[in-house]
């Protein structure tokens, strides 16, 4: 099986308890949550852009999978993550990017199209039409910063999306966490923003709530079902990329089951244990 992501990557530098910490971000945590689940004989592609000076922060895993559609820029995003104990963390950017470059042309050998929405400037919303009008297989959009409007000083606030209904058409599966599903609809109960969002052909739309587990709501016939799982039952020590993780494990499980409730069970689990853990090396799903 073939696999094709699309994200910007993203120096992160992580505010929490005083200490600042320089790591590979964004769309790194997409590709190494498909490095861990993949088997063999599966290939992972990745659309996105790097500059020189920093390219040793993502060796380690962009060293695993297809880098041929990577390109090459002056900068890369750098983002200042604020962790927060019982609140959404702040965001904070330097360099945002121009969207990436995508060879439509090449898009029919893919079983299935992750994009990331990790700055919210990876694509455009014509390159997704684009991208659905050349590729008939499954697309997975994680909304993430999409949702985040940028004020003068570069830091990241909540804000409706403009037209989301044009993105959701083009989307078989939807993800966003539980501050960024508001951002999809006018509409605040979540059961009424999922009935608004599967009219648009979207198979499921999946809402991670950190410690509190995590829903999905799809429409195998008239009605709506919702299934929640609760968190893994663990002592958190990371707070970064879990939601990032879990949507690449939910896409690739899909891919292989076709069975959305095992696809969370197992997207889940694989989140508890990048919480669980400061040294992602050591992960096994």
């Amino acid at each position: 099986m073939k696999i094709l992501v699309i994200g910007h990557s993203v120096e992160d530098h992580i505010h929490q308890n005083n200490e600042e910490e320089v790591k590979p971000g964004g769309i790194y945590y997409s590709v190494l949550g498909l490095t861990k689940i993949v088997a063999v004989d599966d290939e992972i592609h990745l659309v996105t852009a790097l500059q020189k000076s920093n390219q040793h922060l993502f060796s380690d895993i962009y060293d695993k999978i297809n880098k041929k559609n990577i390109s090459w820029v002056d900068e890369i995003p750098k983002v200042h993550l604020i962790i927060h104990e019982s609140e959404e963390r702040t965001e904070c950017y330097e360099n945002i990017s121009k969207n990436l470059d995508i060879d439509f042309s090449a898009l029919s050998g893919f079983e299935g199209i992750l994009i990331n929405m990790i700055t919210g400037y990876d694509i455009t919303l014509e390159q997704l039409k684009k991208i659905r009008r050349n590729f008939s297989g499954m697309i997975y959009l994680d909304v993430h910063s999409l949702s985040r409007g940028i004020t003068e000083n570069k830091t990241r606030v909540f804000r409706q999306i403009t037209n989301f209904n044009e993105w959701a058409s083009c989307a078989d599966f939807i993800q966003a966490n539980q501050l960024e599903v508001k951002t999809l609809s006018n509409r605040e109960d979540e059961f009424d923003i999922s009935s608004e969002i599967l009219k648009f052909e979207t198979k499921a739309l999946i809402v991670t709530k950190g410690d509190k587990g995590a829903s999905v709501y799809f429409k195998p016939s008239e009605k709506i079902e919702h299934i929640h799982v609760p968190a893994e039952k663990v002592k958190s020590v990371n707070k970064v990329g879990c939601g990032d993780i879990f949507g690449s494990v939910f896409f690739y499980t899909y891919l292989k089951s076709k069975n959305i409730k095992e696809s969370l069970v197992t997207a889940n689990s694989a989140a508890g244990k990048i919480a669980a853990t400061n040294n992602l090396n050591e992960i096994k799903f």
